[in-house]
C-alpha cells in the first residue's frame, strides 16, 4: 500500500515544486491578450472558465488510454508503476505543458505550423504527417472499441444493438456533429462532467483496491523484480516473453507521456482567457491523469488472486476492457459495472471526437482554410467517410501503429520545446533530456518492432541507446557554444 502512496505523493509534489521552475522557463505572461479574446469568432475562439478547461482537458487526453496502458503494462510488474510517475512528472507534464504554451503563445495554432516556425518546412511536414495520421488511428481506435463492446452488452442480445456496423455508423454520426458544431455546444457543456466521473470513479476504484485487492506491491516486490538473473537484459518479467525496454514505454503512454495530447492542446489554447491558466490546466491535467494510470496499473498488479497469470487470461480472453468489467464489478458491485461501461464506451467517444476535431483544426492551419459552414462540412465529410472504411482493418494493427505514431510525435514536441527554450536562453534541460531518453526509446522500438525493421533486439536495442547518448553529447557542445557566445557579447 506504502508503494501506492508514495507515487501518488511524487505527482503531487511533481505538481507543487516542479511545475513552478518548468513555469519560469516558458515565459507566460498573465497580462497579454489570450488568443481567445484576439480571434473570438464563436467555433473554435470561445471563453471557457479555467475549471472547466481542466476538465475538458483532462477528459480529452484520458479517454480510456491511462486506463488500458497501464493494465496492459501491469504485466511486466511494479516497474510500471516507477514508469507512470517519472515519465509524468519529468516527462509527459513537461511535454503537455509546452504544448500548451507554445500553441497559446502562436494564436492557437497547431503543432505542425508552430514546428515550421522553430524549424524549418521539412520538421513542419514531418510533424503534419505524424500528427494527422496519429489522429486518424485515435479517432478510429475510439470508434472500434466502444463498437465492439455496446454490440457484445448481454442485454442488447437479439436485437439491432447487437449489430456492430450499428455502433460504428451511430459513433460517426456523434462524430459528425462534435466536429461540426462550435465547441461551446457540446463539448463545454457536457464533457466537464465526464471528466468529474472519470475522477469519481477512479477515486472509487482506488479506494476499493487498497481495502480488499489480495495482492498489494510492497517495497520487496521491486527488490526481487531487480535482482541481478535478470538486470543483464533489462528484465524480462512479461509473460509473454515481451523486453521491458523498450516495450513498457510504448505499451504505457496515456498517464506517462503520450504525443496525441499535443494534439489536443490548440483546442484549449484557443479558449483560455489568461495565460496564468496553462500550468494549472495543462501541466495539472496530466499529473491527474499519471494518478488515474497509477489506480490502473495497481489493479492490473494487484486485484487478481492468481496474480500475473489471472491478468493474463482475462487480456487473452476480452482485452483490457474486460479486466476494466472484472475489476469495476469485483470491488464495486453493481454500481461499478455501470461504471465498467461508462469508462470503457463513453470515455473512448469523448477523446475520438476531439480528435477528430484537433484533425480539422490541424488541416485548418495547414492550408489556411476560413472556418465557415461550408468549409467545415466539406473537411469533415471526407475525414469521417476515411475513418469509416478505416474500422475495417484490423484493430490489432492500428493499435501497433498508433503506439508508434504516439511516440515518434511525442519524442518530436519534445524537441519542438527544446528549440522553443533554447531560443528564449533559459532552462532547455528540462524539455531535452526527456527529449533524449523518448529518441531513445522510439529508436530501439522501431527497430525491433515487426512494423519497423524487425532486427534482433540484441542489435536493436542498443541502437536507441547508442543514438541517444551521441544526441545528448551534441546537444552539450551546442550548448557550450551558445553559453560561451553570449559570454564574449
Amino acid at each position: 500500500m506504502i508503494i501506492f502512496f508514495i507515487c501518488l505523493t511524487i505527482l503531487i509534489l511533481g505538481y507543487k515544486f516542479y511545475s513552478p521552475f518548468v513555469e519560469k522557463q516558458a515565459g507566460l505572461d498573465s497580462t497579454i491578450d489570450t488568443p481567445q479574446k484576439r480571434f473570438s469568432e464563436g467555433v473554435d475562439y470561445v471563453a471557457i472558465h479555467p475549471v472547466r478547461a481542466f476538465l475538458i482537458q483532462f477528459l480529452n487526453i484520458a479517454g480510456v488510454g491511462p486506463i488500458f496502458g497501464p493494465i496492459l503494462g501491469a504485466l511486466y510488474g511494479p516497474v510500471a508503476l516507477v514508469w507512470i510517475v517519472l515519465g509524468n512528472v519529468l516527462g509527459g507534464a513537461v511535454h503537455d505543458f509546452f504544448s500548451g504554451v507554445m500553441s497559446i503563445k502562436e494564436d492557437g495554432k497547431s503543432l505542425p505550423e508552430i514546428a515550421g516556425k522553430y524549424y524549418n518546412v521539412v520538421f513542419k511536414g514531418f510533424m503534419l504527417l505524424f500528427t494527422a495520421m496519429l489522429l486518424f488511428f485515435v479517432g478510429v481506435v475510439f470508434i472500434m472499441s466502444p463498437a465492439g463492446l455496446l454490440s457484445n452488452l448481454d442485454f442488447f442480445e437479439g436485437t439491432i444493438l447487437a449489430n456492430n456496423t450499428f455502433w460504428v455508423l451511430t459513433i460517426l454520426a456523434y462524430y459528425f456533429f462534435a466536429t461540426l458544431l462550435p465547441i461551446d455546444k457540446i463539448i463545454t457543456k457536457f464533457y466537464p462532467f465526464f471528466g468529474l466521473l472519470m475522477i469519481v470513479m477512479t477515486t472509487c476504484v482506488a479506494i476499493a483496491l487498497l481495502i480488499n485487492a489480495p495482492h498489494l506491491p510492497v517495497a520487496g516486490d521491486f527488490l526481487a523484480y531487480f535482482e541481478a538473473d535478470h538486470a543483464h537484459d533489462f528484465l524480462e518479467p512479461n509473460p509473454d516473453g515481451l523486453p521491458t525496454w523498450p516495450l513498457l514505454f510504448i505499451t504505457i503512454t496515456c498517464g506517462a507521456i503520450s504525443g496525441f495530447h499535443s494534439t489536443q492542446a490548440p483546442i484549449i489554447a484557443r479558449c483560455l482567457t489568461n495565460e496564468k491558466h496553462v500550468r494549472p490546466v495543462y501541466y495539472g491535467a496530466m499529473v491527474c491523469e499519471g494518478i488515474v494510470g497509477c489506480v490502473w496499473a495497481l489493479a492490473g498488479i494487484a486485484a487478481f488472486p492468481e496474480g500475473y497469470a489471472g491478468l493474463k487470461v482475462l487480456l487473452d480472453q476480452g482485452g483490457p476492457g474486460l479486466v476494466v468489467n472484472h475489476v469495476a464489478n469485483s470491488y464495486l458491485g453493481v454500481f461499478g459495472g455501470i461504471m465498467a461501461i461508462v469508462a470503457v464506451a463513453v470515455f473512448p467517444i469523448t477523446s475520438g471526437d476531439t480528435a477528430f476535431r484537433s484533425l480539422r483544426l490541424t488541416v485548418v492551419d495547414a492550408f489556411n482554410i476560413p472556418q465557415s459552414l461550408r468549409n467545415r462540412l466539406l473537411l469533415a465529410v471526407p475525414i469521417l467517410t476515411i475513418a469509416y472504411f478505416m474500422t475495417k482493418l484490423d484493430f490489432s494493427l492500428i493499435w501497433r501503429y498508433f503506439a508508434f505514431s504516439n511516440m515518434l510525435l511525442s519524442t518530436s514536441v519534445l524537441w519542438l520545446a527544446t528549440k522553443y527554450l533554447f531560443d528564449r536562453g533559459t532552462f532547455h534541460w528540462i524539455a531535452s533530456i526527456p527529449a533524449v531518453i523518448a529518441t531513445a526509446v522510439t529508436l530501439s522500438y522501431i527497430m525491433t518492432a515487426s512494423i519497423g525493421f524487425n532486427i534482433s533486439s540484441d542489435f536493436g536495442k542498443p541502437i536507441g541507446a547508442v543514438t541517444a547518448i551521441i544526441v545528448l553529447i551534441g546537444l552539450a557542445i551546442v550548448h557550450a557554444t551558445k553559453f560561451k557566445k553570449r559570454v564574449e557579447v
